[in-house]
């Protein structure tokens, strides 16, 4: 999936991720595409949660080598 920004939180454990991932968004331009990347497994109910209260679109997520990449839209 092609991600207009990158955001780096490996390491981070809830709920640093939702944190900056809700800090970067107010950076992007309603439908933007955020990847999110993240090494705790809280992430996968996490960011749809947070997708659902927010408005924003959760768009999917994919796992590689225990690396999650997490695909969010900025709603308008």
């Amino acid at each position: 999936m092609k991600a207009d920004e990158t955001l780096d939180c490996v390491g981070l454990y809830c709920p640093m991720p939702i944190v900056h991932t809700a800090k970067k968004m107010k950076e992007l331009e309603p439908g933007q595409v955020l990847e999110v990347l993240a090494d705790d497994p809280g992430i996968k109910q996490d960011m749809p949660s947070w997708c659902k209260t927010t408005g924003n679109e959760f768009l999917g997520i994919e796992e590689d080598k225990g690396v999650y990449k997490v695909f969010v839209r900025k709603s308008g």
